[in-house]
């Protein structure tokens, strides 16, 4: 890269490329593969962010967090991507267990994938899923009450964490806005991360079905640490080196595609 050193115009493109795949940026790997000081490469990343097309945090950069849209308009976005996600998540998925359903496009489409003869119980604050549900038989269903926020497309508020504390989940799949190794799992609402939070403080394991581009993403309200995940199921495109930082914390990453693979981390 050393080609392109001394061109910021150039460096702040490449830059950007990185961002656009969802990717954190470091400046003292930056300042390494582009043969520049560190302050250079923080002039660079103040003027991106100064532009709006990235945010500078400590030691680097993250990508912009993609805005918030109404569920109703989530569930028409990357149907193909979350489908994949989904399949390779129900391997997770035992028979008999207690599940929390979050609110979130990608696990309406799980509610209509889980296993039908597994006696599964379901709890869940999302109106689409309970919707989905509603009928299944050979499963109990129990939705949160709440105030139902319409963006988020389900109950959120007092009402809705008191209502978590009467179950014990085996296994919890928990909505995302925004997944950052360093800062963890982050909502846009800050009565959803309520709801999200006290759904972890009741549950076994907690799994989160991410598509690419919430990868790398930062919002303002901090929902549980990054070690905090138990199962973290990725895209194929993802990126090897996505794979290969979260095995570092996560106990499982497990990969969606045509040939979905499971890999278990030690630790």
């Amino acid at each position: 890269m050393s080609n392109i050193s001394h061109l910021p115009n150039q460096r702040r493109a490449a830059i950007l490329e990185t961002l656009a795949r969802g990717e954190a940026v470091s400046a003292a790997k930056l300042a390494a593969d582009y043969a520049v000081s560190e302050d250079a490469i923080r002039r660079d990343l103040r003027k991106l962010a100064a532009e709006g097309l990235c945010e500078k945090v400590y030691g680097g950069a993250l990508p912009v967090a993609p805005s918030a849209q109404p569920v109703s308009v989530r569930t028409t976005e990357d149907v193909e991507r979350k489908e994949a996600l989904v399949k390779a998540a129900l391997t997770l998925i035992k028979p008999r267990d207690c599940l929390f359903l979050d609110v979130g496009s990608t696990n309406i489409f799980l509610a209509e994938h889980l296993p039908r003869n597994f006696e599964l119980t379901v709890v869940t604050n999302s109106v689409p899923v309970i919707a989905k549900l509603m009928g299944r038989k050979g499963l109990a269903l129990f939705s949160l009450g709440g105030a139902v926020n319409a963006d988020v497309g389900g109950t959120t508020g007092s009402q809705a964490i008191k209502a978590l504390e009467q179950f014990q989940f085996d296994l919890t799949f928990l909505g995302t806005c925004g997944l950052c190794r360093q800062t963890g799992v982050s909502a846009y609402d800050a009565g959803d991360a309520e709801v999200k939070r006290a759904a972890v403080q009741n549950s076994r394991r907690v799994a989160i079905l991410a598509t690419a581009k919430k990868l790398g993403t930062r919002l303002p309200h901090k929902v549980l640490s990054f070690e905090r995940i138990d199962c973290l199921v990725l895209e194929a495109d993802a990126g090897e080196e996505h794979r290969t930082e979260f095995e570092t914390d996560v106990n499982q990453v497990v990969v969606a595609g045509p040939a979905a693979a499971s890999r278990t981390v030690v630790r």
